[in-house]
């Protein structure tokens, strides 16, 4: 019997096809981060000279690297992750020079990979608390934001609402970051360095995808971008994921034209998956004067409007919690 829709995981996959479609990930995620890796980078001999198959590592390569036989490395890359111990996948990891971000979602993925059958769940609101609102209404100077990890936009403050402007005219709530950038053709013109964020969207939205493949919002996000983005569908392939807490982005605003702003952002504790997206801009700089303008405009428009209320509208973000 075909599975419902709750027992439906990231890919689209009924219940009897998880463990299948997370071999695949395991054994498309282990083979391209070989595929970087060069024996030179490894510090391993060379043989076989241009007659070698493989740019990257070969798999007893890896083995060896990480000191288990090249059979039990094959079956693991094979997605087989019974009982796989923790200082194997640290060997692993080492060896494929993997960063904190892969490292954590390999595991993510042998954990779900090994979990006998999935966790029970009931739909629930992701809510943004009020006490948070009032954190970001309180930062008149900077543009904020709370976003869950699909991307969802689930509230801003005032500047925020301005700074985003073009996308929160979609009229779908919540906006989202993810289909903004694939879908709008203003995307690019907005984001100044558009190829770098849409790799670095890309790369949050598989470490997601790892931590919870039973996402149905997320699923439908991933599949709505596949089938309308050739741009998403590449970058998904590659199997990179990435941790984006810091940084800076270069926008240029349909108003105040070109910013630079650095970002942060901060993990909710106490509202798991969601986090404190903030801006700043360099005091006395170009973009400061850009961010003063902006919040002079914003306090005389009614053009942008807020999410729906994540307290009491049927159209808030929602999330799948455990049973």
């Amino acid at each position: 019997m075909a599975g419902s829709n709750d027992d439906r995981d990231i890919h689209g996959n009924t219940r009897g096809d998880l463990r299948g479609d997370l071999r695949r990930q395991i054994r498309e995620f282990l083979s391209t981060r070989r595929a970087k890796i060069s024996p030179e980078q490894a510090r391993l001999p060379v043989y076989g000279g241009d007659r070698r198959r493989v740019s990257g590592l070969r798999r007893e390569e890896v083995a060896l690297l990480a000191g288990i036989s090249s059979e039990y490395y094959t079956r693991l890359e094979r997605g087989n992750a019974t009982g796989v111990s923790e200082s194997v996948i640290d060997a692993i990891a080492q060896a494929l020079q993997l960063d904190d971000a892969e490292r954590t979602h390999l595991l993510d993925l042998l954990r779900t990979a090994g979990t006998t059958r999935p966790p029970r769940r009931r739909p629930a609101r992701q809510r943004v608390r009020p006490t948070v609102q009032r954190v970001l209404d309180s930062m008149s100077g900077t543009p904020a934001f709370v976003l869950n990890g699909r991307l969802d936009i689930l509230t801003a403050n005032d500047l925020g609402l301005a700074l985003y402007a073009p996308i929160y005219a979609d009229p779908v709530r919540p906006p989202n970051n993810a289909r903004f950038i694939f879908l709008d053709p203003h995307a690019t013109e907005f984001f100044r360095d558009w190829d770098k964020v849409a790799n670095d969207t890309v790369a949050l939205l598989r470490a997601e995808a790892g931590r919870d493949p039973y996402d149905r919002q997320l699923s439908d996000l991933i599949g709505e971008l596949s089938t309308r983005s050739d741009e998403f569908r590449v970058r998904w392939a590659a199997h990179n994921v990435r941790i984006h807490t810091t940084g800076v982005k270069r926008f240029h605003h349909p108003v105040v034209g070109d910013l630079e702003l650095a970002f942060e952002s901060f993990p909710l504790a106490a509202d798991p998956s969601q986090s404190l997206l903030t801006y700043t801009a360099e005091p006395g700089s170009p973009s400061q004067n850009a961010l003063r303008l902006l919040a002079g405009w914003s306090a005389t428009t009614d053009d942008i409007e807020q999410p729906a209320s994540t307290d009491d509208s049927e159209q808030a973000a929602s999330v799948e919690t455990p049973d």
